[in-house]
């Protein structure tokens, strides 16, 4: 269902057509549009958290790339085909001729803040859970590094990720200001108000 050739993650394929059992509202639209089989948004975007979760780096990296719309319009003939801003989120992508690879209902999608999840939570690893910060950082192998900056009220933190061993996931130490933090099952979790100043993390 991932389609790289056309820049697609199909909610499912093939769309419904002729069909003896009806599946509902969604196939009261053309066989790849919308929900039909094309790419939904938020669909794709759950798929870069799971593969996440799994611990699939390189995989989760790919499909952002693959959705990322500045990835829709490098070119001028990339840009017709796309047809939408791509500077903001589709809420679903065409998948069958004439249509193919054409961008649909942009600026009225939760897909974006579900993509900016997946890129902070997901690749970055970092989410928060109450009063505490939890670091889980997923990114492909080959990467060397990832560097990000956490601003909380008057405080910031600068943090790297080093990926020694290219592995891409899997907390083995972290500093904060030079001071070892505990890690627990390759996660850090930090008390949010402590995050400040430096906090180097390694990857194991």
């Amino acid at each position: 269902m991932i389609r790289p050739d056309a820049g697609l993650a199909l909610l499912f394929t093939p769309p419904f057509d002729q069909s003896v059992k009806d599946p509902g509202y969604i196939k009261g639209y053309p066989p790849g549009l919308r929900e039909n089989g094309g790419q939904y948004s938020h669909a794709a975007m759950w798929t870069i958290l799971a593969k996440a979760r799994l611990g699939d780096g390189d995989g989760a990296q790919a499909l952002f790339a693959l959705i990322n719309p500045i990835n829709h319009a490098l070119t001028p003939q990339a840009a017709m085909r796309y047809k939408v801003e791509p500077y903001v989120i589709a809420a679903d992508v065409y998948s069958t001729a004439p249509h193919e690879g054409r961008g649909g209902w942009t600026w009225y999608t939760g897909s974006a803040a579900w993509m900016y999840r997946a890129g902070i939570e997901g690749l970055l690893g970092l989410t928060r859970a109450g009063d505490n910060l939890i670091f889980d950082p997923c990114f492909p192998k080959a990467w060397p590094q990832i560097s990000a900056s956490l601003g909380q009220a008057a405080a910031r933190c600068d943090i790297t990720i080093r990926n020694p061993n290219q592995t891409g996931h899997g907390v083995a130490a972290a500093f904060l200001n030079g001071a070892a933090m505990p890690v627990v099952d390759g996660k850090l979790t930090l008390l949010k108000t402590a995050v400040q100043g430096q906090l180097e993390i390694l990857l194991v």
